[in-house]
């Protein structure tokens, strides 16, 4: 099967995108033929976007050599940071492996993965978008996921794709806890893909994504995956943005933000607009995304069993089917009297 992988995270980092090296190699053990094309920085909470208004850049990345498979497992993941990233592609009658980096977003990548490389290889018969650095669970996180923007964008292309993410809840990047998502994905991805055109005839509807979300937690491999509904929340406790004064403003990468939003939770200040005469003075500030997951997670406890958002908090392997539409409510019908 010819599998194009994409991510909103970017090329393999310790620091941001840790997990689609592994992914990437165990779908190469598995007999697949796998063509990549990722952001070449990262692009998290970026949904289903397009950057209008430039020219897309591509750059060429070498990740590190496959390890054998009989050798242990290093010790820690920090190899994945030994890639090489060049303006230029290999020569031609080079035989190393080398992905694609474009300067767009998750949809992008799908949309020049599809449709301008990798013709020598044959059609592309699925997308995997991920792993994700984080879960994609409830409607908060999936509505905002470059993730599954790039799912969606490869649904409306025609190609079936898998939104897939790794729910963490520590830090600890435990190398044979990454080891075991990646081979609980591969089994899930597998089951999937073998029985899809069986499920649509027997529920008469079609399935264009699955949103799949693995909990980052020993003995993964064991774990149930359970069919899920996404939990329709919102957020609940005031603003995403942290406010921030001009005299903090400091430099700052994306891939690092992005970590330290799967951290953080925002704090909230009071509005301080200043009313003179019949205009607004206002304190000149700077704002930083910051949202609140305590919002997502009191959801979460709130809800009955059932949805992706408990299927993680207890340790099982959530997958939700999904369509790439804004579906209607249904009995509005008719003229509208205004």
């Amino acid at each position: 099967m010819h599998i194009l992988v994409v991510n909103d995270d970017g090329p393999p980092t310790t620091s941001s995108s840790p997990y689609v090296l592994d992914l990437v190699r165990a779908l190469q053990r598995a007999g697949h033929t796998i063509s990549v094309v990722l952001p070449h920085q990262q692009r998290s909470w970026i949904g289903k976007a397009h950057i209008l208004g430039q020219n897309i850049k591509p750059y060429y990345y070498q990740p590190p050599p496959a390890p054998d498979s009989n050798q242990p497992l290093p010790a820690d993941i920090s190899y994945v940071d030994t890639g090489k990233v060049s303006p230029r592609p290999l020569p031609s009658d080079s035989t190393q492996e080398e992905w694609v980096l474009i300067d767009s977003t998750p949809a992008s990548c799908v949309q020049i993965g599809l449709h301008h490389y990798f013709k020598s290889r044959g059609p592309i018969d699925l997308v995997i978008s991920g792993p994700n650095y984080g879960r994609n669970t409830t409607a908060v996180f999936a509505l905002s996921s470059g993730t599954l923007g790039a799912a969606l964008e490869a649904a409306i292309c025609g190609v079936r794709a898998i939104a897939l993410s790794y729910a963490f809840f520590d830090r600890n990047h435990d190398p044979k806890i990454i080891k075991g998502a990646t081979n609980a994905s591969i089994r899930v991805i597998n089951a999937l893909v073998e029985n899809w055109d069986t499920r649509d005839q027997e529920r008469g509807d079609k399935v264009q994504i699955y949103s799949v979300n693995v909990p980052l937690l020993a003995g993964v491999e064991k774990a149930k995956a359970l069919w899920t509904q996404m939990l329709q929340n919102t957020w609940r406790t005031g603003s995403c943005f942290t406010e921030m004064d001009v005299s903090e403003e400091e430099d700052w990468a994306p891939g690092e933000e992005e970590e330290k939003i799967r951290e953080a939770e925002g704090t909230e200040k009071e509005e301080d607009g200043k009313k003179v005469g019949d205009h607004m003075r206002y304190t000149h500030k700077q704002f930083k995304w910051s949202p609140k997951f305590t919002d997502v997670y009191k959801s979460v406890e709130e809800a009955p069993p059932g949805n992706d958002g408990w299927a993680v908090q207890h340790g099982h392997i959530s997958v939700t089917p999904l369509k790439a539409n804004f579906m209607h409510v249904r009995g509005f019908e008719g003229e509208i009297e205004i």
